[in-house]
């Protein structure tokens, strides 16, 4: 089982690290309107994660959220056309890269605000335990969301009912240009979650397998009635917060030493040591991932802008 397992999760990031790599590209051609928050450097958490997940589950993300909506099974033609504005998108071209939503995927959402998709993700767990309906929400954040009275009243909330949810702190080190260290004084953000009587996990989110045994057992826990986990995945993030932004807040040397501990290859090379995937074999691998991404690309560029006339279309009165 883990020989498939693992060459699905390579693929996963593979596809997760060169749609965001293209979309840097085409945002710095000013192909992509608005502003956009890369993924690359963390693809482990989402593919380690999503992948424990029933087609019946949820998710909820964040401002960073295109590798979550790409790890739960997001089409990539869709995704792309969203960043684009475009009518295929999933939110026909309304939602953008930071409010992408689709609840045929159970997804509720990125989300531009901080901290925002915690109450979104403990709501819709709290819906699942009132219907009993096994339904398990992995809920994604990043460090400073830790800080936001969204993130307090929802643990609080899901530890009194049992809920459903795993929480998932995707710690980078650094809201926006402040670095969590200047912010918390806790050494590990999983010790938070102790005062809400919820179990809470440090692991190394560089590890997808780590990551996804972790939240397997989470999940379990989780649908059995057991109530929620609270899962702080250490990464970092290789881009500046938004692109375009001036990234000159991270210490000299720092980016390059956690790009040697990149997720991805450090996963090709155990996988090679396992003799699951020969270099080649990643190699084609590689190929393919990217021959997918340049169709999504073609796909966005292809797919037509909203119609003017429809501007009021989804707007209640």
């Amino acid at each position: 089982m883990h020989t498939n397992l693992k060459k699905e999760l390579l693929e996963m990031m593979l596809r997760i690290r060169y749609f965001e790599e293209t979309a840097k590209d085409l945002y710095k051609e000013g192909q992509i309107p608005g502003s956009i928050h890369l993924y690359t450097g963390e693809e482990a958490i989402a593919a380690g994660a999503c992948a424990n997940l029933k087609d019946t589950d949820y998710i909820s993300s964040t401002h960073r959220g295109h590798g979550h909506i790409i790890a739960r099974g997001g089409d990539l033609n869709r995704v792309m056309a969203e960043l684009f504005g475009k009518s295929d998108g999933y939110n026909g071209g309304r939602g953008g890269s930071m409010h992408i939503a689709t609840m045929e995927l159970g997804i509720l959402g990125a989300n531009g605000i901080v901290g925002a998709g915690i109450p979104l993700a403990t709501g819709a767990a709290f819906s699942s335990w009132l219907r009993k309906s096994d339904q398990v929400v992995i809920c994604f954040f990043g460090d400073s969301a830790t800080n936001q009275g969204t993130f307090h009243e929802s643990l609080n909330i899901a530890s009194i009912f049992s809920l459903p949810v795993v929480y998932i702190c995707e710690n980078n080190l650094y809201g926006v240009g402040t670095c969590i260290k200047n912010t918390s004084k806790c050494q590990q953000l999983s010790m938070r979650s102790m005062s809400y009587g919820i179990e809470g996990i440090t692991i190394d989110g560089n590890d997808v397998m780590r990551v996804y045994e972790i939240v397997k057992k989470a999940i379990e826990k989780a649908r059995n009635g057991n109530g929620p986990t609270f899962i702080e995945a250490e990464t970092y993030r290789w881009n500046s917060h938004f692109e375009g932004e001036p990234d000159n807040y991270r210490p000299a040397g720092e980016v390059e030493l956690w790009k040697k501990n990149d997720p991805i290859s450090r996963f090709e090379k155990e996988i090679i040591k396992q003799n699951i995937m020969k270099r080649n074999e990643i190699s084609t691998l590689h190929s393919k991932t990217k021959e997918e991404v340049d169709k999504a690309v073609k796909f966005a560029f292809e797919s037509k802008f909203p119609d003017v006339d429809d501007v009021l279309k989804y707007v209640i009165n």
